[in-house]
């Protein structure tokens, strides 16, 4: 077994996007090549109704996928092809957006006004970046679930893990993405197939992610539940862990336990021509998907 080093730590900056919506963006709009297939990822979590209301109003998307997960709220959606309806709170939206849609977002909090989800944007390769667009829409109550004997709970929304299958398919980067927690002053191993990028992302406790060049049981300064924690660099919420080469992560929880998503998938390694909600390959197909937003003709007609 190869642990992946830890290439980089950092927090998620305040971000405002949409009509004013108050989120925290862990990454996006730098280097697209950092986490290929993965290009951005936003956490909109707050609990005054006046910094998520005004929402994401109609916008268009062409050759990525947006990858939607809501945890407590609503979010109620609808695209110019005439699909609508309701993220509730457990609920997944892999939306391919291919050759193009336009659709809104508009978030609602729960019975105490909060409201907290996640945004991945996937990008497509070129073979299927005018594809016709698509949902694949999972309930909370449909996403498997596998529960090790130390406590340690993974909800598997897309790939497969410890002989589960998340039920998202068909998507070109054979992506991994989990809900993993892990309780308080456990180590957990967890593998990650060697071929794919990888991330976490902490938005619950916190943890030590140990490195691979790092001796492991050092610095031990406290005792959680009767073990001994590694507090040495913990992760605390709203932090991106990136992750190197090698076939697993290592996690060790923190006093309160730890809860991120890892989320993996296949590079595409091809070139990325990047404005706002739009990429494609080259900047001339980006200049005529603009073309096509000025021209009325971004919504291609179903066959």
């Amino acid at each position: 077994m190869s642990l992946r080093p830890i290439l980089e730590t950092r927090a998620a900056q305040p971000h405002i996007e949409g009509a004013g919506v108050k989120l925290h963006r862990a990454f996006g709009f730098q280097d697209p090549s950092e986490l290929d297939p993965f290009l951005l990822f936003d956490d909109f979590r707050n609990e005054r109704p006046e910094d998520y209301l005004r929402g994401f109003p109609w916008h268009p998307h062409r050759g990525i996928e947006t990858i939607t997960y809501v945890l407590a709220g609503s979010v109620e959606h609808g695209d110019s092809l005439g699909n609508t309806g309701t993220l509730g709170a457990g609920d997944v939206q892999w939306m391919t957006a291919g050759s193009g849609i336009l659709h809104q977002e508009m978030p609602s909090g729960n019975t105490k006004g909060q409201m907290h989800g996640f945004q991945l944007w996937g990008n497509l390769p070129a073979s299927q970046k005018m594809t016709a667009p698509r949902y694949q829409d999972v309930k909370g109550t449909e996403i498997p679930e596998v529960i090790d004997d130390d406590g340690t709970r993974v909800k598997v929304i897309a790939g497969g893990f410890w002989g589960k299958r998340g039920l998202v398919d068909g998507i070109a980067a054979d992506p991994q993405y989990l809900d993993v927690y892990v309780p308080a002053g456990v180590r957990k191993t967890l593998p990650v197939d060697t071929y794919r990028r990888a991330f976490a992302y902490v938005f619950e406790g916190e943890a030590a992610f140990a490195d691979a060049s790092a001796p492991q049981g050092v610095l031990l300064e406290k005792e959680v539940a009767g073990q001994e924690v590694n507090i040495r660099d913990l992760s605390g919420d709203r932090t991106l862990v990136r992750f190197g080469t090698g076939d697993a992560i290592n996690v060790q929880a923190g006093p309160e336990g730890v809860r991120f998503l890892l989320i993996s998938g296949a590079p595409i390694n091809e070139p990325v021509a990047w404005h706002g909600p739009i990429v494609m390959n080259t900047q001339a197909e980006l200049q005529q998907a603009f073309r096509d937003l000025r021209n009325g003709t971004f919504i291609k007609p179903a066959h």
